[in-house]
Formats: structure tokens, C-alpha cells, sequence
């Protein structure tokens, strides 16, 4: 069994990975990505997975532990294992606004037009949950990252029963610091 997290870039996975850090999961990182302005407590990727499409060999070594793997690439996972995802949903205007604000921050250009980019993530989103329910190799908890920023001990409670490991809850909600939600949506 190898846990996954995943989600669309910029809506939380960090963040989950942080938590399961916290509450005793044992997590598949390598630091190769460091903290920065918009991730202050480190993104807890491991390199290999970007070229998962490419070479699969290092999965053995996920085995009973957590790894980040963004959305695009969840199609990707070779079918010989099993696979817990807790998968992070929010809102496509706060997502869109924290990678615009990422880019600006790195000197890099605008990408394509926020109407373009949340087209293109619905029909992603969608695609991939259709997929994700017809596999028998994956189960798949859907977490709310507004819900887990409001009130992080149920997502937290949530996400230990759904792994069925006694996971330290109160360490994990301790994770979440409501104030690096800096893109909320408003109303």
C-alpha cells in the first residue's frame, strides 16, 4: 500500500504532507525543493516522481509511506500496487491566484488567462475523477482544503480513519497555520 497525496498544484498537498509528517506517517521526501516565499514550510516532494511517466522502479521504496503526486500524474502509477490517495479540492480562483502570484514572485511570465487555465482544471478534475472511480488499485479520500483550514481537526480525524493507522490527530491539526491561506476567495 503506498499513500498518496495529490491534487492540483497550489491546493494543499504540501500542507497534507506536513500533517501526515506530524502524526507519525512516515513521508518519501528528499528535500530536493526547498522552502521559499510560497511554500515557508517546504514542499516535502520527492524528485523522482517527475518523471514517473519515464521510470516507475522507485515506487517500491513508497511502500507504506506518503508521497506528493500532483494530479496530472496519478494516471501514471503502475497498477501493481495498492493506493490510499487524499486528494486536496480547492477553490480553482484561490489556486489560480497563488501560481499567478508564484510566477510574479520568480520573475516568470503570466501563463494563460485564469479563464483558460480553470477550463482546462474542471475538465482535468473531472476526467481524473471518472478514472480514479474505476480503479480497483485506488481509493481515494477527497478533502476540502477550506474545510481543513476552517476546522483542521476533522480533516484530520478524516484522513487517520481513512489510513486506519493511529496517526497523532492533535499534532496534525497543530500543522495548519490559517495564515498562510493567503488567497482566499472572499464572499
Amino acid at each position: 500500500m503506498i499513500t498518496v497525496v495529490s491534487g492540483l498544484p497550489r491546493s494543499g498537498t504540501s500542507l497534507v504532507m506536513q500533517m501526515l509528517a506530524a502524526g507519525g506517517h512516515p513521508i518519501l521526501t528528499d528535500q530536493v525543493r526547498q522552502a521559499d516565499p510560497d511554500n515557508p514550510r517546504g514542499y516535502l516532494e520527492y524528485e523522482p516522481v517527475k518523471a514517473l511517466e519515464r521510470d516507475q522502479s522507485w515506487l517500491v521504496q513508497a511502500e507504506r509511506q506518503a508521497i506528493k503526486v500532483v494530479s496530472p500524474l496519478l494516471t501514471k502509477l503502475p497498477g501493481q500496487f495498492q493506493y490510499q490517495v487524499i486528494f486536496l479540492r480547492r477553490d480553482l480562483d484561490e489556486i489560480l491566484r497563488s501560481q499567478d502570484q508564484m510566477l510574479q514572485r520568480r520573475g516568470q511570465p503570466a501563463g494563460p488567462s485564469a479563464d483558460l487555465m480553470k477550463s482546462h482544471f474542471e475538465r482535468h478534475l473531472k476526467s481524473l475523477e471518472d478514472w480514479l472511480a474505476k480503479q480497483s488499485n485506488f481509493q481515494v479520500l477527497y478533502c476540502c482544503h477550506a474545510d481543513l483550514i476552517r476546522n483542521p481537526r476533522i480533516t484530520a480525524e478524516q484522513i487517520a480513519a481513512f489510513l486506519a493507522c493511529n496517526l497523532d490527530v492533535n499534532s496534525m491539526q497543530g500543522v495548519v497555520d490559517p495564515t498562510l491561506h493567503r488567497q482566499r476567495t472572499t464572499g
